[in-house]
């Protein structure tokens, strides 16, 4: 390694806020204390967040991830199963209650208000309009919370542009909460020029988390070299986030999940480096990136913050009374 004379100096603009949100801390939170009230196994159907060092983090404590509520054996029946923060469909918590299973649902707040928006715009005798990425989990959940038929699912400008509605007059909207802002805008745009009797969710749908990510990226990413994203290939808010950096002036942007995926040899002349996380990327992942960065140049980290989050969901009240340590939680917020 070159001594640090040697090494070219960089700027790294670590964005605040970044990583963990409020419904991703609480969803960890719930499969670590549900370990230490019911002990080993925990089960979670579908990944706990879209990250894979969270996910392996936990099976090292004990729990095990399921796709479907089958794959749990007879002999764990009495065992927990925790649903995702990601939401999923009614049929899902019905068909725990067929096979007797308890269970811990950690559906993020904001996407159960989705949920509720969604109800509404139904009770009320309007076609719901979802603005979302098919195939995504939350999407699935929210679909899921009514009748089949009673949702249609649009993407982008495009479909907005060809979507024909069973009543043009009787339209209500909600979004996934982990969407770009900016493009989600567009979207409703040309729905309510299509459709002026859209009706909007009672608040916005895409939450505060990913609002402030982007924000912040919007903010540190003028001048940037490069962009690094910490994140999975499957999080929506994580790609998002390298989008927004783009749009925002990044000469490039990547989304890595580790240090080890930083390609060195591509990287080139740099001088200054933005850096965030997406909303379920543990601290631990970027304290490891900006290390990294320091092996290699002579990096000054540089603090682009734009608000202060101090939001707090709390967890299931059958676990509520479980004391949860700053131990419990330091293989993803580190010491």
């Amino acid at each position: 390694m070159a001594s640090s004379a040697a090494k070219s100096p960089i700027t790294i603009r670590l964005c605040g806020p970044r990583g963990f949100c409020a419904g991703v801390d609480r969803a960890i939170q719930i499969v670590v204390l549900a370990l230490k009230e019911f002990g080993a196994p925990v089960y979670v159907r579908h990944e706990i967040v879209h990250n894979r060092y969270v996910v392996e983090g936990l099976e090292a404590k004990g729990a095990i991830f399921v796709e479907e509520l089958d794959e749990i054996p007879p002999e764990h029946r009495k065992q927990p199963v925790v649903f995702s923060a990601h939401g999923v469909p009614k049929s899902v918590p019905a068909d725990a209650d067929t096979r007797n299973l308890f269970y811990l649902d950690a559906t993020c707040p904001l996407v159960s208000k989705v949920h509720k928006q969604a109800m509404r715009h139904n009770r009320l005798g309007r076609h719901v309009v979802l603005i979302g990425h098919a195939g995504h989990p939350e999407v699935i959940g929210t679909m899921g919370q009514l009748p089949e038929g009673a949702v249609s699912l649009v993407e982008t400008i495009e479909d907005a542009d060809v979507y024909m509605p069973p009543d043009p007059d009787n339209l209500g909207f909600v979004t996934q909460t982990t969407l770009s802002v900016d493009d989600t805008a567009g979207v409703i745009k040309r729905l309510h020029e299509r459709f002026p009797n859209l009706t909007a969710p009672a608040a916005d749908s895409i939450c505060y988390a990913t609002t402030n990510r982007q924000e912040a990226v919007k903010q540190a990413a003028p001048g940037c070299d490069l962009f690094l994203v910490v994140g999975a290939p499957n999080s929506s808010n994580s790609k998002r986030l390298v989008e927004v950096a783009l749009k925002a002036g990044a000469k490039k942007s990547v989304l890595v999940q580790r240090a080890a995926e930083i390609d060195w040899e591509t990287i080139g002349d740099i001088s200054t480096v933005g850096l965030s996380a997406g909303a379920s990327a543990p601290e631990v992942i970027v304290n490891e990136i900006i290390e990294a960065f320091r092996e290699r140049y002579d990096a000054v980290v540089e603090l682009a913050d734009t608000v202060e989050e101090n939001e707090n969901f709390l967890v299931n009240r059958e676990i509520r009374h479980v004391p949860l340590t700053a131990a419990d939680m330091a293989f993803v917020n580190g010491e």
